[in-house]
């Protein structure tokens, strides 16, 4: 990695839909900072619950009713208003489509994706599959053709899958989390020394590259 480049450590759960507006903005920001091409975004592992299993039966809406413990006309209002501001950046949210799983399987091919030199793309594709598409990002096929339409050998995502040769780097992510204090996603770190939580607006995010990248290069 070039020495001059700007890190952003991106914790995320493909399954949250504040991680895919504010990868969508933090892209959009990264487009407008004067050295777009020095920046390094490396997306991390965590699990919002991982006690879901493989492929649950319930429906969005169910889960988010039982996870907060309210009626369906609150978890309906949240999901109107996430899909509002999704729809501000490009995101069309169809939670009525979404197959509620685990994102551990996820999460292993998103570590080979970053091997590959191609994280935030997965990322982006396995959010827009999760959230948009109506796939189920648990599924051995519906992984393997991100991986495949990212640039993948699709033997490299079927043995990764199958060994789970990831799941200690996965385990590795979440521990780093915790070391952090980080307890809620998205969250990011600019350059090692700055932390910002939540999807931020993009005003903010540009706003921390140019001071991130100042300070660094003052101090070099």
């Amino acid at each position: 990695m070039d020495v001059n480049a700007l890190t952003v450590d991106v914790w995320s759960d493909v399954a949250c839909p504040w991680c895919f507006i504010g990868k969508r903005r933090l892209d959009a920001a990264v487009a407008r900072f004067a050295h777009p091409g020095d920046v390094v975004v490396r997306y991390h592992s965590f699990q919002l619950d991982p006690s879901l299993p493989a492929r649950s039966g319930d429906s969005e809406r169910d889960r988010l009713m039982k996870k907060m413990g309210t009626g369906a006309d609150a978890v309906d209002q949240m999901m109107a208003h996430v899909a509002g501001v999704g729809a501000e950046v490009g995101i069309a949210f169809a939670f009525d489509r979404v197959v509620v799983a685990n994102t551990r399987p996820a999460h292993e091919l998103l570590q080979l994706a970053g091997e590959h030199g191609v994280g935030p793309a997965v990322n982006e594709a396995l959010m827009q599959a999760h959230f948009a598409d109506g796939l189920d990002i648990g599924d051995q096929a519906v992984l393997g053709g991100i991986g495949q339409g990212a640039g993948i050998p699709g033997a490299d995502v079927a043995e990764a899958l199958a060994d789970h040769r990831f799941g200690p780097a996965v385990d590795a992510d979440i521990a780093e989390a915790a070391r952090l204090g980080i307890h809620a996603v998205p969250f990011y770190v600019l350059g090692g020394r700055y932390g910002l939580s939540g999807a931020q607006p993009e005003e903010v995010f540009v706003e921390a590259l140019e001071t991130t990248w100042r300070e660094a290069q003052a101090s070099t």
